[in-house]
């Protein structure tokens, strides 16, 4: 019997190449799959169609773009998941779920193999492998371009000889990968970390020196997930094309960064991400309403573990898993609504209201109605200090107290401030 392997196919270049690349160098048969995960571009019929006629025995096509907003996108929001505090994990999140695909794909033709067109340097060849493995042990995993030599002049120059259906002069400087979660681009002169990003590598989002008149938006959220804009109910998958779209256009959501990648180098990225920034500042705010103290800072710290789990391909393992428990757990009360102004690349927060809120204004209150009993004050002071003050009577005792030096000039405190 014939080998298959499934590889995943984009359309483009590298992957129609890689069809007859793959048949030509191990003798098996392959099957394409296509995965819409909210890139845009071409239509999925055509794409099908296109893998057939460069070779592929079968052609597996998913639109995946509700299936990945909900499921990959809404945990990410969830979890606040930025890495490196400013990466929304765009290509990451899109991952497994093209992986689960791949291996949908891979059980119903009968294929002992992955493929996928990834490099040897980068995070996506770790996402791909660890993620067909962990919910396929007994599969083999290939990447043409690193393991069989997939240059990108042999692959130009296999589809001229083939006469592929695929262009193969046009040469986009950029290396680029989007979603409905976001776009990333890197390489060309990029790579030149001096180099600032000139204005055709932005497509997501519009000039933000220059802003339309700013847009106000109430996002209304249901467990930690965005239900409602301006009244209008949406499911996930709308939420974030209807705020990429109005984020986009005031410019929010651009970030450049040189990040830490799994295989040890860094390396300089671009990336847009209207909806998913504006979305992810309300989240945030909208948990200081309404997630207890404790809860909320450890969950800081749930959230950076989660977000670097899933940076490095580990979607599908026992931790991960873990945490997913947790961070559902404190959106038990994370509903109400957002009030924020988008405008010349910011999305500012400027309303919150919540009937699960944790704000208390009697409470919070300077004025009159102030039901705060502020005579428990010095007692808790001195019981909170309490172990500081006996160490540092120790260190006055046995000569270690703080110097406190001369200095000379006048300092003040201001008194009637609150300390926040």
């Amino acid at each position: 019997m014939t080998e298959r392997v499934v590889l995943a196919y984009s359309g483009g270049l590298d992957t129609s190449v890689g069809i007859g690349w793959i048949a030509e160098a191990t003798g098996a048969e392959v099957i394409a799959v296509a995965v819409d995960v909210g890139q845009g571009g071409e239509d999925l019929e055509v794409i099908r169609r296109r893998a057939l006629d460069c070779g592929a025995v079968e052609a597996y096509v998913a639109d995946a773009r509700d299936e990945f907003a909900a499921e990959y996108c809404m945990p990410a929001l969830r979890a606040n998941g930025l890495y490196l505090d400013k990466y929304p994990l765009v290509s990451a999140l899109s991952r497994p779920v093209i992986v689960k695909h791949l291996v949908r794909a891979a059980r119903q033709f009968g294929a002992t193999t992955v493929a996928h067109g990834c490099t040897g340097k980068g995070n996506d060849q770790v996402r791909f492998e660890v993620g067909i493995t962990s919910l396929a042990p007994d599969l083999k995993c290939l990447a043409p371009v690193r393991d069989l030599a997939l240059t990108r002049d042999k692959a130009i120059e296999f589809a001229e000889r083939k006469k592929l259906p695929i262009a193969t002069t046009k040469h986009n400087p950029f290396s680029i990968d989007q979603n409905v979660w976001g776009r990333a681009v890197e390489t060309g002169f990029l790579e030149d970390i001096w180099n600032e990003p000139t204005k055709d590598v932005y497509t997501y989002t519009d000039d933000p020196t220059f802003p339309p008149v700013a847009d106000e938006v109430v996002i209304r959220f249901e467990q930690g997930v965005p239900v409602a804009l301006d009244g209008v109910p949406v499911t996930p998958l709308q939420a974030i094309q209807e705020m990429n779209r109005r984020a986009g256009a005031q410019g929010v959501g651009r970030i450049d960064i040189v990040e830490d990648r799994l295989v040890g180098i860094k390396s300089r990225e671009v990336y847009e991400a209207p909806g998913a920034m504006a979305l992810i500042a309300a989240h945030q705010e909208l948990e200081n309403v309404t997630v207890e103290r404790e809860q909320a800072r450890f969950k800081r710290q749930v959230e950076q573990r989660w977000t670097e789990l899933v940076y490095d391909g580990q979607w599908f393992s026992p931790l991960k898993k873990s945490l997913d428990t947790f961070i559902d757990d404190t959106q038990r009360y994370v509903s109400g609504e957002i009030r924020m102004v988008l405008h010349g690349g910011r999305a500012t927060v400027t309303g919150r209201r919540s009937e699960t809120s944790l704000y208390d204004f009697n409470l919070a209150t300077y004025d009159s109605g102030d039901t705060f009993d502020q005579s428990a004050a010095r007692g808790f002071i001195e019981i909170y200090g309490l172990s500081s003050k006996l160490a540092a009577a120790r260190d006055v005792k046995f000569g270690n107290a703080e110097d406190l030096g001369q200095q000379g000039g006048i300092g003040g405190t201001d008194a009637e401030g609150t300390g926040a």
